[in-house]
């Protein structure tokens, strides 16, 4: 508890993300529980409400991934839609905001802004919608499109200010419309007709939900690109971003803060939250062991070999993991997985890739553990709570989503042994003092635009 009389320090907001079958997360591992049954999603939801979180994030996954034309048997376990997942968990929960991801490109208006709007209904004011989007032909087939928008469908720059709030580009219009769809009931509950026509979408009627407890369910949007930081702070009330450094992260908060103004928005109006994994011990050394670990766990050699044809485009299975990377070059299109997004230059990987390993000595398997992704925060109780606590008072993010290893349990120890620390130090919140999440965020109420 924060002494009498000191000053407030800044508090971290906190979520928890459903880790689902990925190079995240050791499903393998004994403790790793079921990806379908409704006891793992309320088992971590409940852990994350019991450590005050301020939400819980389920991704969506429309489409099995493939690899070689064949389902990936390393993750192929499928998923529950997240909104029928979350209407069961606003049932079972109190004050956790329910955060679903879901997709505009494969989906309308209307009915995703009547289910989001019946979720925080049926919440209390806790619903979330991650928006996210998808250019991916592969999953398109699912929906009987025979393709896909081409990357000029994607987030790109807005201005609001200079177009009247015309959005550019589906993803925008689409979140733009929804939030039309909201403010067609006005606060004291009476709908109105809306029409919107616009590039993507032509639709009229009468919304058949009334105004939610939030106004609008609170935003969440993913992605680093320069257009995409605009579509942020012209639209998003949560960023899920990737930094990792605090020297990354104050780079990326001031970038997307000095862009609200444009939009008639103040800093506090858009929380900044980098997804973050930890690896906790009774020590700093045997946490760094237990980090080690669960690196070799999440890259067994078939991950390893998997990871090596991602970056290459080549189907791979002759080499041995335990060997040195191949002499051959990446294959500029070659594709052997689909239904994974794959953003980087390939050669640009492969070169760093071969500098690591070589001036290390590192194998196939040694150098993916080594140049791919890690434990965020690793060490004991303390030290982990003292790192989080620093990375946000240097502005580097306004909180974490943190993403456990293991599912269900993956977050049992941060919340029994971390948060404890975060609150004595007056770090984070020692209970709810809100019923919604926009509450819980410390984000206004979405102004009425009837």
């Amino acid at each position: 508890m924060t002494a009498p009389g000191a000053r407030r320090r800044k508090q971290m907001h906190l979520a928890a993300h459903f880790p689902g079958v990925s190079s995240t997360t050791v499903w393998a591992d004994p403790r790793s529980g079921s990806q379908m049954d409704f006891s793992s999603f309320r088992h971590l939801a409940a852990t994350a409400e019991r450590g005050l979180f301020d939400f819980f994030l389920l991704a969506e996954g429309l489409r099995l991934r493939e690899h070689k034309g064949r389902i990936h048997d390393l993750d192929a376990v499928g998923r529950p839609e997240p909104l029928t997942v979350l209407g069961a968990l606003a049932a079972v929960t109190e004050r956790i905001g329910l955060a679903a991801t879901a997709d505009t490109t494969f989906n309308e208006p209307y009915e995703l802004a009547r289910r989001l709007a019946s979720l925080d209904h049926l919440s209390g004011g806790r619903a979330a919608w991650n928006a996210v989007t998808s250019s991916d032909a592969f999953t398109g087939e699912n929906f009987r499109r025979g393709g896909h928008l081409d990357r000029a469908g994607l987030p790109r720059a807005l201005d609001f200010a200079r177009t009247g709030g015309t959005p550019l580009t589906r993803a925008a219009e689409f979140v733009a419309t929804a939030r039309e769809l909201w403010d067609s009931w006005t606060p004291d509950g009476v709908p109105r007709p809306f029409a919107h026509h616009g590039r993507h979408f032509s639709v009229s009627g009468t919304f058949d939900v009334a105004r939610s407890p939030q106004g609008h369910p609170v935003v969440i949007q993913a992605g680093d690109s320069g257009e995409g930081l605009e579509f942020a702070a012209s639209a998003a009330d949560v960023v899920f971003t990737r930094h990792r450094t605090p020297e990354a992260g104050r780079a990326f908060c001031a970038d997307v803060k000095r862009r609200l103004s444009a939009y008639g928005r103040r800093p506090g109006d858009l929380k900044i939250m980098p997804g973050a994994t930890f690896a906790l011990g009774d020590t700093d050394a045997e946490a760094q062991e237990k980090a080690a670990e669960i690196r070799r766990q999440q890259v067994s050699p078939q991950n390893a070999l998997f990871a090596l044809e991602q970056v290459w485009g080549r189907d791979l299975s002759g080499y041995d993991p335990d060997g040195p990377l191949p002499d051959v070059d990446p294959d500029p299109g070659g594709e052997v997985a689909q239904g994974r997004v794959r953003t980087a230059d390939r050669f640009a990987v492969a070169a760093r890739w071969r500098a690591v390993s070589e001036a290390k000595g590192l194998s196939i398997r040694q150098t993916v553990i080594e140049t791919t992704g890690r434990q965020s925060f690793i060490g004991a109780p303390a030290s982990v709570a003292a790192q989080l606590d620093e990375y946000v008072t240097a502005g580097a993010a306004d909180g974490f989503v943190l993403v456990p290893h293991l599912t269900p349990g993956g977050l049992d120890d941060f919340v029994d042994r971390v948060v404890p620390l975060l609150q004595e130090r007056g770090a984070f919140r020692t209970e709810y003092t809100g019923a919604t999440l926009r509450e819980h965020l410390g984000l206004p109420l979405p102004v009425w635009k009837g």
